[in-house]
């Protein structure tokens, strides 16, 4: 996670990573880093709510974020 990022995610080519602003709600951190995955690096969609890589492998996230994503994906809708 980073401080002062232009976007919500940002994928840095270099690193082979996506950088993620500090804060930023679940729900709209997955959607862009789904469209990054899909869009800017031509993985294919995933069926369920796991990342797949361009290569069709699953994508694991860092424990930080992976934990963010459970606690989300836990709450019911009010």
């Amino acid at each position: 996670m980073a401080d002062d990022l232009p976007k919500i995610a940002v994928w840095d080519p270099d690193e082979v990573s996506i950088l993620v602003a500090r804060g930023t709600p679940t729900g709209e951190l997955m959607r862009e880093v789904a469209a990054i995955l899909t869009i800017d690096l031509g993985a294919p969609a995933s069926v369920d709510d796991r990342f797949v890589c361009f290569c069709g492998a699953l994508l694991e996230l860092p424990d930080e974020l992976a934990a963010l994503v459970a606690v989300d994906s836990s709450c019911e809708p009010v």
